[in-house]
């Protein structure tokens, strides 16, 4: 009879006829030695696991979303051949449920004094660093039948970065702020404080803009055209207390905070004027200051990559406290908070006032789109009546954003899609207007 497996490697040996074979303690026992004896020479032919050298390289850092390679270079210094399986080990979230498996486990043949190279793709499904657990190697024998396996602390960290998902919008902004710096033909007489040129007066013109000295040299009446202010100073807070942690479809509103922000910051650094971030709960959790617009974006997503939410109840005086002395002359005070009625009512307003008697102050805030969608329910009790709580709490967003407006802060309430284009739009709509 054929066989197959142990069996056919035995019979080869010369340990178990081929055939019919019937069992007797002479037989049982001379099966057991030889078995015993094969795998004690598989064991033996076994590469060492212990002194094999392990080596990393690859990517350190990684937007969300995107792929990260990490090479592993294993290297044999032992007179045997390696034949191992290896599985690199990283947490979890360093890719999509139900892919790991072919992800970190990896099958390689090192030749006696050389290296071999394995490399893991890593898809991280959140933000922060990654950081590597330990490689475990098994080593076979040349027949299979025994292994030797042992662990190795082999350091490495991925940096998952924020998206940027909201980078798409930068080119129409760009457009627009050149409109708005004269750049192109459409005429735009805005309020800034630069003087740029003079042009002969129009009906509708505002008659301070008149420059009478320039009108007495000639026959007619001149007025000073201005362009947005260059220069100015913007401070980004983020709320990174509990309201932060609340999430909007799949992730949580600091999230799309992150984006606005980063959208908001590149498009401030072109128009020339200086940006700096804060975060802050109920200490300093990042603080981005003082970066030359070249080293502005891959400072703020450096520093944002490893914020998370924190489950305490933001210091708003604390926080008020701190944006002061970090922004000490007058600014555009961003603050990337919830507009929840509670939070704001108890919170915001006690110390609004420190903040706009100094900076103009906008606030963002991210809407949750589940909310707007529950106002249309119709057609059942229960539709009804999510209808009215949504209802109700869209009326309550509101009077607290008409509260904050009352105090001259200008305010973008918009859904994680919406959020960064709207809050550039409203940077846009300052500068035109001269509030900088």
């Amino acid at each position: 009879m054929a066989l197959t497996g142990r069996a056919a490697l035995l019979a080869a040996l010369g340990t178990l006829p081929v055939g019919i074979w019937e069992p007797s303690w002479t037989g049982i026992l001379a099966v057991n030695g030889s078995l015993a004896l094969a795998c004690a020479c598989d064991f033996a032919l076994a590469a060492p696991v212990r002194r094999l050298g392990l080596s990393r390289s690859g990517d350190t850092s990684v937007r969300l979303g995107e792929a990260a390679d990490v090479t592993l270079t294993v290297t044999n210094p032992s007179s045997r051949p390696l034949r191992a399986r290896l599985r690199d080990a990283w947490p979890p979230s360093s890719w999509q449920p139900g892919t790991e498996t072919p992800a970190f486990r990896h099958h390689l043949t090192v030749p006696p004094g050389e290296r071999r190279r394995v490399t893991t793709r890593l898809r991280p499904t959140r933000r922060g660093d990654r950081h590597a657990d330990r490689v475990t190697i098994r080593s076979y024998g040349p027949l299979g039948l025994f292994s030797r396996q042992g662990a190795h602390t082999v350091n490495w960290t991925v940096r998952v970065l924020p998206p940027f998902a909201s980078r798409k919008h930068l080119p129409s902004k760009l457009a627009r702020l050149r409109e708005l710096d004269g750049r192109t033909s459409v005429l735009i007489r805005g309020e800034g404080t630069e003087f740029d040129s003079l042009r002969e007066y129009v009906p509708g013109d505002d008659t301070r803009s008149i420059d009478w000295r320039a009108t007495a040299r000639q026959s007619t009446v001149a007025v000073r055209t201005w362009r947005p202010e260059r220069d100015r100073h913007i401070l980004l807070v983020l709320d990174t207390g509990r309201t932060s942690a609340g999430r909007v479809g799949d992730a949580p509103r600091l999230d799309a905070c992150m984006d606005a922000a980063l959208l908001l910051a590149a498009l401030a650094s072109r128009a020339g004027d200086r940006v700096d971030m804060l975060a802050y709960d109920r200490r300093v959790r990042a603080l981005v200051q003082g970066r030359a617009a070249r080293d502005l974006l891959p400072s703020l997503v450096d520093a944002m990559a490893t914020l998370e939410p924190e489950l305490v109840e933001t210091d708003s005086r604390g926080l008020a406290a701190t944006a002061l002395r970090t922004a000490p002359r007058r600014s555009l005070l961003v603050l990337l908070t919830s507009l929840d009625a509670a939070p704001v009512e108890e919170g915001l307003l006690p110390v609004l006032s420190r903040l706009t008697q100094r900076h103009t102050v906008l606030l963002a805030s991210v809407a949750d789109p589940h909310v707007a969608a529950m106002a249309t329910a119709r057609g059942s009790a229960d539709a009804v009546y999510e209808a009215a709580a949504a209802a109700q709490a869209q009326a309550e967003r509101t009077r607290t954003a008409e509260q904050l407006q009352r105090h001259g802060v200008t305010v973008v309430d918009a859904t994680p899609e919406d959020l960064a284009p709207a809050l550039a739009d409203a940077y846009l709509a300052l500068k035109a207007a001269g509030r900088l």
